[in-house]
């Protein structure tokens, strides 16, 4: 696929996507979602690919939401197709068995913090916005806002943002878990980086199977969530990651991984 509203590039077995609509300030629209998918496929394909990026261009915004010049006519079907691309999207972000940070560079409102809570790692310059103001429009969040955000801030904080539609700075965002680390503007995009090159050299197997583990268990019975720990752990007994990392920790090394 051509992309017109993203830039994808790799360096390092690390690929970054950067929201690139800058006069729209990087509002998402069917087209720009439609890209997205397009490259998290890419990322999830690509064996040379450990780790994604998700950023914004320009200090501006990361995504300001969903693109109101596009969705103010639509009708309740045409509405329900794009936001079931939109869910369909964020999900494939957040079961891929990579790590994916968000590098929040100015305003996440609506489908912006809707996109940065489907990554593993959220990453906020000290200029970012984050809010869900869809109240405001007379609509609520339609990409999984009113359940991821639940999940991760609590019940209390969510609605308080959903129903208010206020938004919060980054240095609230970081106090209320939303955010897992907040850096100065010229800091943000080196910081994301130099994690993902961390993640890119963990086991990538072992890396897949936390995912799976964390992402699928959360909603499950304790009993049968520590069943699929289980079961995850001991599957990366079958990889050569697993016995080169133990025999380095006996040896006092620093362990080689290669990812099988």
């Amino acid at each position: 696929m051509d992309y017109k509203n993203i830039l994808f590039t790799v360096d390092e077995g690390v690929a970054t996507v950067t929201f690139n609509r800058p006069k729209a300030l990087n509002a998402m629209n069917s087209e720009t979602m439609s890209e997205l998918a397009d490259a998290v496929g890419v990322c999830n394909s690509d064996d040379a690919i450990k780790a994604l990026i998700l950023t914004g261009s320009g200090e501006r915004a990361f995504v300001a939401g969903a693109d109101i010049v596009e969705m103010q006519n639509l009708r309740p079907q045409q509405i329900v197709s794009f936001m079931e691309l939109g869910h369909q999207t964020l999900r494939s972000i957040e079961t891929m068995p990579k790590p994916v940070i968000a590098a929040v560079n100015g305003y996440a409102l609506g489908g912006g913090t809707e996109i940065s809570l489907a990554c593993d790692i959220r990453f906020a310059s000290e200029k970012a916005i984050f809010g869900q103001p869809e109240i405001l429009l007379g609509i609520i969040p339609g990409w999984g806002g009113t359940q991821r955000l639940a999940r991760i801030i609590g019940f209390g904080r969510a609605k308080e943002m959903i129903l208010s539609g206020e938004q919060i700075n980054a240095q609230r965002a970081y106090e209320i878990g939303l955010v897992n680390r907040v850096f100065a503007p010229e800091q943000l995009i080196p910081e994301a980086q130099k994690f993902a090159r961390k993640l890119a050299g963990m086991p990538g197997f072992a890396i897949k199977m936390a995912k799976h583990s964390i992402n699928f268990g959360y909603d499950l019975a304790l009993d049968n969530a520590c069943r699929l720990e289980v079961e995850c752990c001991a599957q990366c007994f079958s990889t050569d990651d697993q016995k080169e990392g133990m025999k380095a920790f006996l040896e006092k090394r620093k362990p080689a991984f290669t990812g099988r």
